[in-house]
């Protein structure tokens, strides 16, 4: 036998029969399926039209709300998340010092504790908002909660954005300067281009756990999706508010994950041989 043959280690053995491993993932699997089929024959059995015809115009006025709060929240966001992504990766360390102590709160802490202290602490300032004009917005909870989840995706997006940018070689900066471009233009032209490739998941992530954690602005009276689900919660005591608030939620979140694999798809088209 050769020194070669010796050196070679064969694979392990396949498994056979039923190892504690694949029984707890059958079992995982079965019971998920049974929870389904239990929830979709719930919703069968125990169908009410009157329900529904009450209820649905009030919840389409509600899905509509949460769109357009996330919708807002995620551009304000991306435009307030450049220049402070710009602060983390400047050699200026009182711009970077302050964009990093902005991510690490924003970032480390509930975002339903900014929402209070947006919308609560706010209120505390009414005298002083009023002398610079801003209570009349403030006063409104949709703006409110627009406000608290723009500065909380923003802190969220910088650092997609600065991950992505720093993950692209080093060697494409210094390629471009050696054509004669400017900082500028090879951002634009460049690196731009391939760092969005890097993002787009993190973006897509970011905006499903923006509509998922849109249900809270409901805790301060904005009549979202939620907060309407649990206005026929308390008018008719029947689980199935929650029930159909849940698969809408979940119906919005396959949408946008189908809908960035399909992006991805069409972006990277040229990467696939």
């Amino acid at each position: 036998m050769s020194v070669t043959a010796t050196l070679v280690e064969r694979p392990p053995p396949r498994a056979r029969g039923w190892p504690r491993s694949r029984v707890i993932g059958y079992a995982m699997v079965g019971f998920w399926i049974l929870f389904g089929l239990g929830i979709v024959s719930y919703l069968i059995f125990a169908w009410n039209a009157d329900f529904f015809a009450k209820y649905a115009p009030a919840y389409l006025k509600g899905l509509q709300t949460t769109l357009l709060l996330v919708c807002i929240s995620m551009v304000l966001g991306a435009i307030l998340s450049v220049p402070v992504a710009y602060g983390r990766m400047s050699s200026n360390r009182l711009l970077s010092g302050l964009a990093y102590c902005y991510v690490y709160f924003f970032r480390g802490t509930p975002l339903l504790v900014q929402t209070y202290l947006v919308y609560y602490g706010l209120g505390s300032f009414r005298t002083e908002l009023q002398t610079v004009g801003l209570w009349d917005f403030f006063k409104d909870a949709f703006n409110c909660g627009v406000f608290a989840f723009a500065l909380n995706t923003a802190a969220y997006q910088a650092e997609i954005l600065r991950g992505a940018i720093e993950s692209v070689p080093r060697g494409q900066w210094e390629g471009a300067a050696s054509l004669g471009l400017h900082k500028l233009q090879t951002l634009r032209k460049i690196i731009l281009p391939q760092a969005l490739i890097v993002a787009l998941r993190p973006y897509g992530n970011e905006l499903i756990l923006m509509v998922k954690a849109s249900a809270i602005v409901a805790i301060i009276t904005v009549y979202d999706l939620m907060g309407q689900a649990k206005l026929a919660f308390a008018n008719s005591f029947d689980i199935q508010a929650y029930i159909w608030v849940a698969l809408v939620y979940l119906v919005m979140v396959e949408i946008l994950r189908h809908g960035v694999e399909w992006i991805e798809r069409r972006i990277t088209i040229h990467l696939k041989r």
